[in-house]
């Protein structure tokens, strides 16, 4: 039986991994020979669930054309955050929660989108659907899942199935869900061992917006003060990558899990975008966005709006 590969999106949040693991594992009881591999590195949230919950990581591919010809994508559908070498393979299911941007297949395929809050949260469905149980610590990544996404439940994407769902994965994984989350939530704020480069990579998506080439990277912390101390560096490896991929904003998110705010550091020929999406002046190429968290809803939406009135 040919092995199917499946993954999530370039520079995977935990949703990605533990919604390819969580995936994986249903397809392998289905009798379906498939495989969680990642495109990039895993961040200190993820590395948290996993070790909670006794996972391994998935392995990390550069292409895989060169392994399967099928393979099944998660928490993704745009061409741009998925693997170089997409276009060679055939796509034959995808399991997202996002918008529907820069895909299309020669052939029909299982296509299941969800406006839920997370992918793990359609998983559950599924794993309902075929009838299979969840295991212990499926239940606990997947409940890591919801939990990041969600911004323990306080993120505008959440939704009361995700609450449902995530209530259930954590009675499954024998896990109080409000402790554990902040937990790891914690650990993925902590940002000091951090470079330049990977602040900028951890959790970075490219979209494109109109005619517009755009790239939003987003971090949480407890204190956004002490990342944009190095903000003089940040501009720096911001400016060399709107030049490297032609880019005309780049947008640098860091959002306070505390307080439910973010501040943007937005450079690039198309900046004023952000001053028309949110109604601010960035100052010091900086703008305080009250209560926005979720790039998925309150970020991509808005500025391609603005983009495609230009």
């Amino acid at each position: 039986m040919e092995k199917v590969l499946i993954f999530g999106h370039k520079n995977p949040d935990t949703d990605t991994i533990c919604s390819a693991i969580a995936y994986a594992e249903l397809k392998k009881s289905l009798g379906v020979n498939a495989e969680a591999v990642r495109l990039g590195e895993i961040n200190g949230e993820t590395q948290f669930a996993l070790k909670q919950f006794n996972a391994q990581a998935p392995r990390l591919v550069e292409t895989v054309a060169n392994e399967a010809k099928n393979v099944i994508l998660v928490d993704h559908n745009e061409r741009q955050q998925s693997a170089s070498d997409i276009g060679q393979v055939r796509v034959v299911e995808v399991i997202d929660h996002h918008r529907i941007a820069n895909f299309e297949t020669s052939g029909p395929l299982y296509y299941r989108a969800e406006p839920v809050g997370c992918t793990a949260t359609i998983l559950k469905k599924l794993y309902k659907e075929k009838g299979v149980a969840i295991r212990k610590d499926i239940a606990g990544l997947m409940l890591s899942a919801i939990i990041s996404d969600s911004l323990l439940f306080k993120s505008p994407t959440c939704t009361e199935e995700d609450v449902a769902a995530a209530r259930e994965l954590a009675e499954i994984a024998g896990v109080n869900a409000e402790q554990y989350g902040l937990e790891m939530l914690k650990a993925g704020a902590d940002l000091s061992d951090k470079t330049i480069s990977q602040l900028l990579s951890l959790d970075a998506k490219e979209f494109q917006m109109g005619s517009a080439k755009v790239e939003i990277a987003q971090v949480n912390a407890v204190d956004p003060k002490e990342v944009l101390s190095r903000q003089s560096e940040l501009e720096d490896a911001i400016s060399k990558k709107i030049s490297e991929k032609g880019l005309d904003l780049f947008l640098f998110v860091v959002t306070d899990i505390l307080n439910n705010d973010s501040v943007g550091l937005a450079l690039g020929r198309s900046a004023q975008a952000v001053e028309q999406a949110y109604n601010v002046k960035l100052e010091n190429n900086l703008a305080v966005l009250k209560g926005v968290v979720s790039r998925k809803s309150q970020i991509v939406p808005v500025l391609t709006e603005v983009f495609s009135k230009q």
